[in-house]
């Protein structure tokens, strides 16, 4: 037993509380950890929940091309138009609405429900959790895009270029159904 000890004498760990850094600010554990992430932000003092409802939009090119069209917001977020759901509305005239209002879409077909995306953010004191609900609606005639003022731009993208481009990982997952609802129907192979 004394050769196994001595044997990996030189191997043992040094003391690390001797072993001291000039950035050491003699922070440990989770403290040390936190600090990055802490901000001088007030406490949350209330949930505040809001409905909303949106559509992912579509159309067909004569060249058999599925295309969505996508606004992108003041901060450079690529989406699905949407908003809130105003009192008296259902969450697909909604939709509607909020398209119409959004992008200038008004011919537009509602084709399916597509689900639900929650969202959340900060809102000073607030949490403001938002539940959106999330139609499939297929582009009439009418179907050039025009965006509203506090909007940096509204365009038609090919599916997969759509896909890439939404800042959503939860709206670009509904784009994806989208898809496998119109094969399901046979608009699209």
């Amino acid at each position: 037993m004394t050769e196994t000890n001595d044997k990996h004498a030189g191997d043992a760990a040094p003391d690390l509380t001797t072993i001291r850094n000039e950035n050491d600010t003699g922070e440990s554990g989770f403290a040390k950890l936190t600090r990055p992430f802490r901000r001088n932000k007030p406490a949350i003092n209330e949930i505040v929940r809001e409905a909303e409802a949106g559509g992912v939009v579509y159309r067909i090119t004569k060249a058999g091309k599925l295309q969505i069209v996508l606004f992108q917001d003041v901060r450079d977020r690529w989406t699905i138009p949407k908003g809130h759901i105003e009192e008296g509305e259902t969450a697909q005239e909604s939709a509607i609405r909020e398209i119409s209002e959004e992008v200038g879409l008004f011919d537009i077909e509602p084709v399916c429900w597509l689900g639900k995306v929650n969202f959340r953010y900060r809102r000073i004191n607030s949490l403001v959790i938002i539940n959106m609900q999330t139609y499939l609606f297929k582009a009439g005639k009418n179907d050039t895009p025009k965006k509203e003022e506090w909007m940096r731009d509204v365009r038609w993208f090919d599916f997969d270029e759509a896909v890439d481009k939404i800042a959503y990982e939860d709206v670009a997952k509904l784009v994806l159904l989208a898809r496998k609802r119109l094969r399901q129907r046979g608009e699209i192979s």
